[in-house]
């Protein structure tokens, strides 16, 4: 199964403080771990004026695969896309 596409959440993510990569997303209090950064895609060259730029990143944590979205603008991360472990191990 792919990932599917949400109406984006505003979440709270702790990144590394060198690399600025995600290691633990917070949703409604429950703290995920991120296992796992499996792509990054920056956003910078060709975005919406309105949005502004932004880097997504695709992580896995135990539960899911995760497209978190940081946008520089106004410095707030995204679920944008979401798909069950166990959807991955059916594959």
């Amino acid at each position: 199964m792919a990932m599917v596409r949400v109406q984006p959440i505003r979440v709270d993510v702790r990144t590394d403080w060198f690399t600025g990569t995600p290691r633990e997303i917070v949703v409604d209090g429950l703290r995920v771990p991120v296992m796992k950064v499996s792509a990054v895609r920056r956003e910078v060259s060709a975005f919406p004026v309105s949005t502004g730029p932004r880097t997504v990143f695709e992580v896995l944590t135990r539960e899911a695969r995760v497209a978190l979205s940081f946008r520089h603008r106004s410095r707030k991360w995204e679920i944008e896309a979401y798909e069950r472990v166990g959807d991955l191990r059916a594959a």
